[in-house]
C-alpha cells in the first residue's frame, strides 16, 4: 500500500502472534527497509484470540492450549530484534498507562520512517500478568544515546523499561524506490503498458 500510494499514513495493529510469528518476515523486512509505516504490536505473549496457545513472545514454561506442561522455548525480545532488524523508531507502552502510551502512538505516527511500539498488553482470559507488570513497569526519562544500552535497558530482568528505545532520521524506502513518484496517481495508460510488453 505504501509503495502504492506513498502519501499514505499507514498504522498497523498486530498481535505478538501474528506480527513475530506466521508475519515475522513481513515485520523484519519492513523495518530493514525503513519503510514509513507504524507497526502497533499487542504483547499479551500468547495466541488470544485462539483460545491461549503459546506465543513467539510466551515466556518460558508458559502454559496454555497448546503447551499444558509448558513452554520449552526461549522467546524472542522484541524490542532488540526491531532494534537490529533496522527499525529506526522503536518503543514500549503499557496498556494501563493510556497517557503514556498515546504520547507514543502520537510519536511514532509522526516518525517518518518504520516505527514500532511494543503494548505490554496483558490478556485476562489466558495471560493474566496485570499484577507482575504493575510491580515492574518503570519509565525511562531520556533516549539511550546507544543501541546497545537500549537492548540492556529493553531486556533488563528486573524491570520492564517503557518509553522511547530509538528515535533516529534514516532514508526511508519508498524515497528511495520511487523519488517523488506516486504509482497510483501515475499510472501507465494501457496502450503504454502494451507497448512495453510487446516490444521487439
Amino acid at each position: 500500500m505504501k509503495l502504492a500510494n506513498p502519501q499514505l499514513k499507514l498504522i498497523s495493529f498486530g498481535g505478538d502472534g501474528d506480527s513475530l510469528g506466521e508475519g515475522l518476515e513481513h515485520t523484519l523486512f519492513a523495518a530493514k527497509r525503513n519503510m514509513d509505516i507504524t507497526l502497533i504490536l499487542h504483547n499479551n505473549g500468547s495466541y488470544g484470540l485462539t483460545t491461549g496457545q503459546f506465543s513467539p513472545l510466551s515466556e518460558v514454561g508458559y502454559k496454555g492450549l497448546s503447551t499444558p506442561s509448558g513452554s520449552l522455548e526461549r522467546p524472542f525480545r522484541a524490542i532488540p530484534l526491531l532494534l537490529e532488524a533496522g527499525a529506526s523508531f522503536v518503543a514500549r507502552g503499557y496498556s494501563a498507562k493510556p497517557e503514556h502510551l498515546a504520547g507514543l502512538i502520537k510519536q511514532a505516527v509522526l516518525h517518518q520512517g518504520f516505527s514500532f511500539i511494543e503494548v505490554m498488553q496483558p490478556c485476562v482470559s489466558y495471560h493474566n500478568n496485570y499484577s507482575y507488570l504493575n510491580q515492574h513497569v518503570q519509565l525511562m526519562e531520556i533516549i539511550p544515546s546507544q543501541i546497545s544500552r537500549a537492548i540492556e535497558l529493553s531486556t533488563d530482568p528486573e524491570h520492564v523499561y517503557l518509553g522511547v528505545f530509538a528515535k533516529y532520521q534514516a532514508p526511508v524506502y519508498h524515497e528511495q524506490l520511487l523519488g517523488e513518484a506516486v504509482p497510483v496517481h501515475h499510472r501507465l495508460t494501457e496502450q503504454e503498458r502494451r507497448a512495453i510488453l510487446y516490444v521487439g
